[in-house]
């Protein structure tokens, strides 16, 4: 009897700790009283995608007065950015800031065409204005909602050889993300573009299984891809926004105050990350020369008439009336 009496005993307590610790755990995601949002994204700790998503989160929680909870996945720690969306479609992760979106409607891939933009100010006009509502609008059949977009600045390439011209391109195996845009580019400069996943890349340029790569600024410095490049060529060849999702099912259950607390503190975190890009990416520049690197200014002039064929690829894809009217929008 004291044998069964004490294994009973065992048991209860086992199960009381096993309780306690998944309450603490989980963050009081078994409270009914906190809206949780898990919200995912590829950057590290150190970038300031990462100290965006932070910001939001502070909005949210204080906006909310802690009602409302937002628990963060950086480094792909949920998987790539095309399959953290994809759990954003399935409502398994409710939020998400990605390039990775052009699988459910391939036009958003528009603001990639190769020097689109000429400046920042270009590239938020046409994303907060009609064509950026025109283009997020067909992703709510997808379950997501695209609340706004993300800074991700101007793409510019290291590379451990000197790219002063487009002769220097020719034949470099340079690791693009795997966006058709992204790779039609570089193909059409003469270079080798290979797909790698991001998280690899820092490996694939030390072990030389890639020359090179393309990125904005803030993630060469914050991944450290100076401790394995030589040069820093400012091409910014293109412009890539973040796309800032919710699932649309999880949206459907917040309530109206809970709806517009979400939106306001997207928006005001996407003028909080442009603006810190923006006014941090002079300083970058410094700091990566200061590391070692060298930093050329090419002459672009070749590059964009090279990428010309691009636009009549994708006109074709995309429709040229569309990309006619985002041209249009961006001047």
């Amino acid at each position: 009897m004291n044998k069964l009496r004490n294994t009973v005993v065992f048991m209860i307590g086992a199960l009381a700790i096993a309780v306690i610790v998944v309450f603490f755990s989980t963050g009081n995601v078994l409270s009914e009283d906190v809206t949780v949002i898990r919200f995912g994204h590829d950057a590290a700790e150190t970038n300031e995608r990462h100290t965006a998503v932070l910001h939001f989160q502070e909005l949210v929680e204080e906006k909310s007065n802690g009602q409302m909870e937002v628990i963060i996945f950086p480094s792909d720690q949920l998987g790539s950015e095309a399959e953290k969306v994809e759990s954003v479609t399935l409502n398994d992760l409710q939020m998400v800031t990605a390039s990775a979106f052009s699988q459910y409607d391939q036009r958003i891939g528009v603001f990639e065409l190769p020097y689109l933009f000429e400046s920042y100010e270009q590239a938020w006009k046409v994303l907060d204005g009609d064509i950026g509502k025109e283009v997020t609008e067909p992703f709510l059949k997808d379950n997501l909602r695209i609340l706004t977009f993300f800074e991700n600045g101007f793409r510019h390439i290291t590379a451990n050889k000197k790219i002063e011209n487009l002769e220097d391109l020719r034949g470099l195996k340079i690791r693009t993300p795997e966006f058709p845009i992204s790779l039609s580019t570089f193909s059409a400069l003469g270079a080798n573009p290979t797909p790698m996943a991001f998280g690899e890349l820092y490996m694939g340029l030390q072990q030389r299984t890639v020359d090179a790569q393309e990125n904005p600024v803030a993630n060469t410095f914050a991944s450290r891809f100076n401790e394995v490049q030589d040069y820093l060529i400012m091409s910014g060849h293109q412009y890539i926004p973040m796309p800032v999702a919710i699932s649309e099912e999880f949206w459907q259950t917040l309530t109206p105050e809970e709806q517009k607390i979400i939106e306001e503190s997207a928006l005001e975190t996407a003028a909080f990350h442009r603006n810190l890009i923006v006014n941090k990416e002079e300083q970058i520049i410094d700091e990566l020369e200061q590391s070692g690197m060298t930093v050329i200014y090419p002459d672009t002039d070749a590059f964009k008439e090279n990428v010309e064929p691009v636009y009549e690829r994708f006109r074709q894809q995309f429709g040229q009336e569309f990309v006619d009217k985002v041209i249009e929008a961006a001047e």
